[in-house]
């Protein structure tokens, strides 16, 4: 069922109407030394800008139509509803997919945890589709995927000694965070067959 600015508990740019104050300010002002400072429109060059004009906008609709929602898209806390447009190219899948919508369900995007659950997930779900791949008549390959030849035919070793250049710090983690998983993967396969052979033996 799409939303109607009824909804809405608090202001969000794509709806019209003044912003519905949470907190009382003449409440804050007693409470709170030097708050309000800046509510004089004179001391504020931005006023003339933040002016709420709703006739300036040009927008025909009170609230823009909005687009299907195919499945259960995310939504971070801070926003009271979904916003009328939104991606679609990458639905959430797999374990990936859990962990994207554990981060907006539970933490604001303000909130470090937030941002680090979303880098693992994008980890987690480049080594889905890496597993994915080996099905497929075309697997992935992390010799010619991962640049690990340029390095020996296009003068990686001699475009970094005398070099400035800023990767240089982080230069000895990268063969770390490329090759170590595709190592632990092949000698965990390794061990996995190895073990399978001893069992039929």
């Amino acid at each position: 069922m799409p939303h109607t600015p009824d909804d809405v508990s608090e202001h969000i740019a794509y709806v019209p109407g003044e912003p519905q104050r949470r907190v009382d300010r003449e409440e804050l002002r007693a409470r709170i030394p030097g708050w309000g400072a800046d509510l004089d429109p004179t001391d504020r060059p931005s006023v003339p800008k933040l002016r709420f004009d709703p006739e300036a906008t040009g927008a025909h609709w009170e609230v823009p139509e909005r687009q299907e929602e195919k499945w259960p898209r995310e939504r971070s806390i801070e926003h009271a509803q979904l916003t009328p447009v939104f991606g679609t190219s990458c639905p959430p899948k797999g374990f990936s997919g859990v962990l994207r919508k554990l981060a907006y369900r539970r933490y604001g995007e303000a909130r470090a945890a937030h941002w680090l659950i979303l880098l693992a997930a994008d980890r987690v779900d480049a080594w889905e589709s890496h597993l994915v791949s080996f099905a497929t008549l075309r697997p992935d390959n992390p010799i010619t995927q991962t640049g690990v030849l340029s390095e020996v035919r296009r003068h990686g070793l001699s475009s970094r000694v005398g070099s400035t250049r800023a990767d240089l710090s982080h230069t000895w983690l990268d063969p770390i965070i490329v090759a170590g998983p595709w190592v632990v993967v092949a000698t965990a396969a390794g061990a996995a067959a190895r073990a399978l052979v001893r069992g039929r033996g």
